[in-house]
């Protein structure tokens, strides 16, 4: 009798040091900071893929299509809203961070909507993003890491 006893303790041993070390996981890889080649290739998968951030910081051709060599470095704005409100007709330059903005002042931008120096937040059709810290300092790196031109 004492056998199965064992088996039994021992097994919900093993179970719970599963659970417990499984459960540990997420907060150790949290603890981690990713390699900055890690950082910019998040930073890239955003504003590119996620935001989409090309798709009114980068001028177009006349077809449409976005200039590639001018990418992120601001374009006036092709549609405008069909009733009268605030707005802002042309996109800023991204590449190399916004004029006005440092690298902290641009990951406090993306995570709260506040501009540096007091100014209001950013005119429609800006959306409200609200990042977490890793990912804003991840779009922040990768910002700062295209040419300004």
């Amino acid at each position: 009798m004492k056998a199965p006893i064992t088996l039994l303790g021992l097994a919900g041993i093993l179970v719970f040091g599963v659970t417990a070390s499984l459960t540990l996981l997420p907060a150790q890889a949290a603890s981690v900071a990713p390699s900055p080649e890690a950082q910019l290739e998040r930073g890239r998968y955003l504003v590119l893929r996620t935001g989409l951030c090309t798709d009114c910081h980068s001028p177009r051709n006349e077809r449409g299509e976005l200039i590639e060599s001018r990418q992120l470095m601001g374009a006036p704005i092709p549609f405008a809203p069909t009733v009268p409100m605030p707005w802002m007709p042309v996109a800023p330059r991204l590449a190399g961070l916004p004029a006005g903005f440092n690298e902290e002042q641009m990951i406090h931008f993306l995570m709260t909507g506040e501009r540096p120096n007091g100014r209001g937040q950013p005119l429609p059709p800006m959306p409200p993003f609200r990042f977490d810290h890793d990912d804003a300092t991840a779009i922040a790196a990768f910002l700062r890491s295209l040419p300004a031109k």
